[in-house]
């Protein structure tokens, strides 16, 4: 093993850490959960950094309220060579989302957001969009939307609204649509209404689950409701209350300097790869993809949700307000399809804003029935069990394939770390 390795395998929380930890700490044996079992998680990181197959991660978990592993392995920046820190800054991606939705319940809890709300009030462009049905002959039929789309929707991903797809993908109406993250980049909100509401919906609303642009929508409409630039909103509303120390839309110049950085080239298929948005500014706030944050944020937010809405004495949300959010949306009337976005997803629903397990079995993760989470295309994860009183947060930037496997390696090591 390099020296880098040995030296940043298991940098976790002492006299040398960057800041305090994000949660009071405590040793893993007096939560129920064995230290030699939890140490799997060293060893496993230390091989994978040194076969390069990830430059580095962050690793956080909590079980009742207590920190009991944070700790840093490899390295922040592959070409620099700089040593992974635990106030490393992470590309959340996907993760934004269940931030973006909080934003939104706060709103429904002061009567400005109702869930059956039609978003077409907010933005009147989205009720002429039509729905794109695919024919034999490759072509598309466009029918009339059967129903509004709803601000429950949005939260759901059951607009109808997607995700672009190759030019060789076989879903012809997501080849219609741009990549998760170009919007952002590439104009301001409301081109990215303007283009959006242009094209044809996956299907009609409310009748399966599509995962695509529709938190990044929510977002527009927080902003509508609140006044506010969504960023602007979730500073004052969640990040600073619960002490998000570095939860951003926009990076200062010295939160750049603390940027996770992915290898140049994929580990599995060595075709180049990056993380765009560490290089570029965003034009607006992206409600789906395009926030940061380090995983002792992401900790204090999942625990902040664990607690049915508070942290430290801060209330965000109310705890049956959270138990709405965590409960699952999609009925029987709902073409579930959670399981195609991530594989290890058999067995969830989805809530609002996150993805929730609905039965034991099925996934190929272990866990529990109420267990909520989600992912970023980046590299991050996060998932909470009420049953476990359990908060797990990964951060890696690895934008490729591989950052699948890491989402399951981790989970079944906590998994098999508790023991009562």
């Amino acid at each position: 093993m390099d020296k880098l390795v040995m030296a940043t395998a298991a940098a976790g929380i002492g006299p040398s850490s960057v800041r305090s930890a994000p949660l009071p700490e405590s040793t893993a044996d007096e939560v129920g959960v064995s230290p030699r079992r939890l140490a799997k998680l060293d060893e496993f990181f230390a091989r994978e950094i040194a076969s390069k197959r990830v430059p580095g991660a962050v690793i956080a978990i909590a079980r009742d309220g207590k920190l009991i592993h944070y700790k840093a392995y490899g390295q922040l920046d592959p070409v620099k060579g700089r040593p992974m820190r635990l106030d490393a800054i992470f590309a959340l991606a996907s993760m934004t989302k269940p931030m973006v939705a909080v934003a939104g319940l706060i709103l429904m809890e002061q009567g400005r957001l109702p869930l059956r709300a039609r978003l077409a009030d907010y933005y009147p462009e989205f009720a002429n969009m039509k729905v794109g049905v695919p024919r034999h002959d490759g072509s598309l039929e466009f029918q009339t939307q059967n129903a509004a789309i709803y601000i429950h929707d949005l939260y759901r991903h059951t607009s109808g609204l997607t995700y672009g797809a190759p030019a060789d993908s076989s879903d012809q109406v997501a080849r219609l649509y741009p990549d998760f993250a170009a919007p952002p980049l590439r104009g301001d909100k409301q081109a990215f209404i303007e283009a959006i509401t242009k094209l044809p919906l996956a299907h009609q609303p409310g009748t399966e689950f599509e995962y695509g642009f529709s938190t990044d929508v929510l977002g527009a409409v927080v902003e509508q409701v609140s006044e506010q630039r969504l960023g602007a909103y979730l500073a004052s509303n969640l990040w600073k209350p619960i002490e998000m120390q570095d939860a951003t839309f926009h990076l200062s110049q010295s939160q750049r300097g603390r940027l996770a950085h992915p290898f140049p080239g994929d580990p599995l298929t060595g075709k180049p790869q990056e993380i765009e948005l560490l290089e570029s500014e965003p034009k607006f706030d992206g409600g789906g993809a395009c926030a940061f944050a380090t995983v002792g944020d992401y900790v204090r937010f999942g625990q902040m949700l664990l607690n049915g809405g508070e942290l430290d004495g801060e209330r965000i949300l109310g705890p049956r307000t959270v138990r709405h959010m965590v409960s699952n949306h999609l009925g029987p009337g709902i073409k579930n399809k959670v399981a195609n976005v991530e594989a290890h997803r058999a067995g969830f629903g989805f809530g609002l804003g996150v993805a929730v397990r609905t039965t034991e079995g099925l996934s190929a993760v272990p866990g529990n029935a109420g267990e909520f989470t989600w992912t970023g295309a980046y590299g991050t994860q996060f998932f909470c069990d009420p049953k476990e009183r359990l908060v797990a947060v990964v951060g890696t930037a690895a934008p490729g394939e591989i950052r699948k496997y890491y989402r399951e390696q981790v989970q079944y090591m906590v998994y098999a770390a508790i023991i009562r």
